[in-house]
């Protein structure tokens, strides 16, 4: 049972989601009236720079679980070198100065769930994914790889910490989904590339679900990814959203094409990663939509 939360990043997709499941929170934020238009007034929010300082220590009284979701989005225009910065320094200052202010307080939470993402993998292939696989390369990678030892610093002060790696979150409102809606609805919906390249995805339900269980099970520690189990293609997951939707979705977007629009972010799109829930099936996490298509369905009314 948890008794108090604390959440980071509770604006954003996944931390509306779990707000919804949880009896008791308190949230960081850096724009508190903001929060409290987009949260609700019932919201207790205090203010909080995470690239630039510590988090305010008085917001832990009575919190036992943290859920650290705060970061730059990454897929939010081309990555200039201002942008990766700002990517970067979201999550490593952020979960560092969030860490330094744990290693202080008198009552310490019992367990910190820190997100990642599943970029660490890099680009893999084929290969199937689970949490012991080694880190990838490119700039998402490395990003993750720093983001999770700041989290795993809290661990010498006797935390249990858990490295939450996200796929693509399927939302009804929200989230990626709702940026590939338009041109699907249009009937000009693709696969990007060839479609050949693993695209790990998770509904919301089961993302939120995840976190929890993580809060809960005592068992989990270290990187726990959170992914659906049925793995899918690029391909496959363009051409499932088509029959949801009823449109064809026939016409791929090349990678050149690809490259002039995104630049560097356009290789985190065609990476391939083929990850798989290992912690979850493992500790009997039941998944409430497994498979992709009647997950789609659910997000878009068909």
């Amino acid at each position: 049972m948890i008794e108090r939360a604390l959440v980071t990043g509770a604006t954003g997709l996944v931390g509306r989601g779990l707000l919804q499941r949880l009896d008791d929170a308190v949230v960081l934020t850096r724009d508190v009236a903001a929060s409290e238009r987009r949260l609700g007034s019932g919201v207790r929010a205090w203010p909080w720079q995470p690239d630039r300082e510590p988090a305010p220590a008085a917001a832990f009284e009575g919190v036992d679980v943290v859920f650290h979701l705060a970061g730059e989005p990454v897929a939010d225009g081309r990555w200039t070198e201002a942008r990766k910065r700002r990517i970067n320094d979201s999550r490593v200052l952020g979960t560092r100065h969030l860490v330094a202010t744990l290693s202080k307080l008198a009552a310490l939470p019992r367990v910190l769930i820190c997100a990642s993402g599943v970029d660490f993998y890099g680009h893999r292939g084929d290969a199937e994914l689970r949490e012991g696989a080694s880190k990838g390369q490119g700039f998402l990678s490395d990003v993750c790889e720093a983001w999770e030892a700041e989290a795993r610093v809290a661990e010498s002060y006797g935390i249990r910490v858990v490295l939450a790696r996200l796929g693509l979150v399927l939302a009804p409102r929200g989230g990626a989904l709702a940026r590939m809606l338009p041109p699907f609805r249009l009937g000009i919906g693709g696969k990007l590339g060839d479609g050949r390249q693993y695209l790990p995805w998770v509904h919301l339900d089961d993302a939120v679900g995840l976190l929890l269980h993580a809060a809960h099970d005592e068992r989990l520690r270290g990187p726990l990814n959170v992914v659906a189990p049925e793995a899918v293609t690029n391909a496959e997951f363009t051409r499932a959203l088509g029959q949801v939707l009823r449109r064809p979705a026939v016409l791929p977007v090349p990678r050149l094409a690809l490259r002039v629009v995104f630049g560097e972010l356009s290789q985190a799109l065609l990476d391939s990663r083929r990850v798989v829930p290992g912690v979850a099936l493992e500790t009997h996490y039941e998944f409430r939509h497994p498979h992709l298509e009647p997950a789609l369905a659910l997000c878009v009314g068909g």
